[in-house]
């Protein structure tokens, strides 16, 4: 049986994308129910309406507080009846009550090797840094921001003459290639929790993807 999903989006959608072709390709057995933006207008809605997803768009400017939009949001998704929610470009942060709602079922994807590097401007962090490997993170959402339990990493070799823009290239392969993985390890029930581990087909998390 697919997993029922809902993907959250505030932009292009290329992880959505990634998504989409998985299932298309049988290589990921997920029903995406819905995807929803606060933001009207971006690229990510047409890739949803392009593949007869149903796009809904719950403009964030539009409520007086985080709160109450992550309420709405809450009910939105709720009507969807998913067994995992998807933040793929996200751009909000999150109340601890909408993350405690979706705790253990809300999934993550972020531009670097964590926990270094949390929050924005990851690549030219990493590039400043001197680091070597860079990368992308998948993991649970909690309320400490980009923290939550990581499930898979891939990594990528950071270049002599590499910019934050080809960095940034370079991650976002990695993270077409691991997103749709950790979700179907959530959808074949191949990743559990077992006393605050993770484990994947038995073996502890965060599996490695070296690119």
């Amino acid at each position: 049986m697919a997993l029922p999903i809902v993907v959250l989006i505030s932009g292009t959608g290329s992880n959505l994308q990634a998504i989409i072709d998985a299932q298309a390709s049988g290589a990921l057995n997920v029903d995406i129910r819905a995807v929803i933006s606060n933001r009207p207008g971006v690229a990510g809605l047409e890739r949803a309406e392009r593949a007869g997803i149903p796009a809904r768009v719950l403009d964030h400017t539009g409520f007086a507080s985080r709160e109450d939009f992550d309420k709405a949001l809450m009910e939105l998704i709720d009507g969807y009846r998913p067994s995992l929610v998807v933040l793929a470009g996200f751009m909000r942060i999150l109340s601890d009550e909408f993350a405690d709602h979706y705790a253990r079922r809300m999934l993550n994807i972020h531009p670097s090797l964590l926990p270094e590097f949390r929050g924005l401007n990851t690549h030219q962090r990493a590039l400043d840094a001197g680091r070597r490997r860079h990368g992308a993170s998948v993991h649970f959402v909690t309320s400490e921001l980009d923290g939550g339990p990581l499930i898979v990493q891939g990594v990528v070799t950071v270049a002599d003459d590499d910019t934050a823009q080809t960095l940034a290239a370079k991650v976002q392969r990695c993270e077409h290639q691991i997103y749709p993985l950790a979700i179907g390890w959530f959808a074949s029930g191949a990743l559990v929790v077992n006393n605050d581990h993770l484990l994947i087909d038995g073996e502890l998390a965060p599996k490695v993807v070296l690119q």
